[in-house]
C-alpha cells in the first residue's frame, strides 16, 4: 500500500491521590470525529483495566496505581497499543499487574479482534496454539496445567512483522512468570490472514 504517516500522540498524565495513569492521545489532523472516536475507545480500555483492578482485588481502595502504554505498531495505518495497570492495596502480599491491548485501523477507527485478522472460516485457532506449545517448550517456560489451544479471541497485539499472543499473570503460568507472551511471525500465518488486514499490511509484497 502506498506510504502512510503515522498518527501523532501525545501523553496525557492523570493524577490524584496514589494514582498516576498515562493515556495516550492520537491527534488526527485530518478528522477531529475520527480523532474522538479513537481517544474513546482507548479510554475505554483504560477505564476496563482500572474497573477489572477492583474486581479481581476486592477492594475500593489502593495504596498506589499506575498505569502506563506502549505504542507496539504505527505503520500502514494501523495502531497496536498495549495497557499495563499495576496496583497495590495495603495488606497484600504484592500489587497486580493487568494487560490489555487494542488494534485499529487509523483510517476508519474499525477495532480488530484476534478473529478478524484471518480470512472468514479459517482454523487460525490450531497453527497459533502450536506455535505457542512450540515456544513453551523450547523457552522452558513453567505451566500452571497443560496448555491445549488459544481462544477464539485471545488477547493479542500486533509489533513489527509479529502476532503477539499473550496471558495475564496465573492464567497459564505461575505468578512469578508475569504475563507471558508469545510472538508469532506472520508470515507462518500467511495463507490463512484476511487480506489487507491489520497484519497482512505489515508483511511485504513483492
Amino acid at each position: 500500500m502506498a506510504f502512510a504517516k503515522p498518527v501523532g500522540i501525545k501523553v496525557r498524565k492523570m493524577e490524584k491521590k496514589g494514582v498516576t495513569i498515562y493515556v495516550p492521545k492520537v491527534e488526527k489532523g485530518d478528522s477531529k470525529q475520527l480523532e474522538q472516536k479513537i481517544n474513546r475507545n482507548i479510554k475505554k480500555h483504560i477505564e476496563r483495566l482500572i474497573d477489572e483492578q477492583y474486581k479481581q482485588q476486592g477492594t475500593n481502595h489502593f495504596t498506589e496505581m499506575i498505569g502506563t502504554f506502549e505504542v507496539k505498531t504505527n505503520q500502514r495505518n494501523i495502531l497496536s497499543i498495549t495497557f499495563g495497570n499495576y496496583a497495590y492495596a495495603e495488606g497484600f502480599a504484592h500489587g497486580l499487574t493487568l494487560m490489555d491491548s487494542l488494534t485499529m485501523d487509523t483510517e476508519t477507527g474499525k477495532t480488530f479482534s484476534l478473529q478478524q485478522l484471518f480470512k472468514s472460516g479459517s482454523n487460525y485457532v490450531k497453527p497459533i496454539s502450536q506455535q505457542i506449545k512450540t515456544q513453551i517448550k523450547d523457552r522452558d517456560i513453567p505451566i500452571l496445567n497443560s496448555f491445549t489451544a488459544i481462544s477464539k479471541n485471545a488477547s493479542y497485539y500486533i509489533a513489527d512483522k509479529c502476532l503477539v499472543i499473550y496471558f495475564q499473570a496465573y492464567d497459564i503460568t505461575p505468578g512469578y512468570v508475569g504475563l507471558p507472551a508469545f510472538p508469532i511471525n506472520g508470515f507462518l500465518l500467511e495463507d490463512i490472514l484476511l487480506s489487507d488486514g491489520p497484519l497482512d499490511r505489515m508483511l511485504p509484497t513483492v
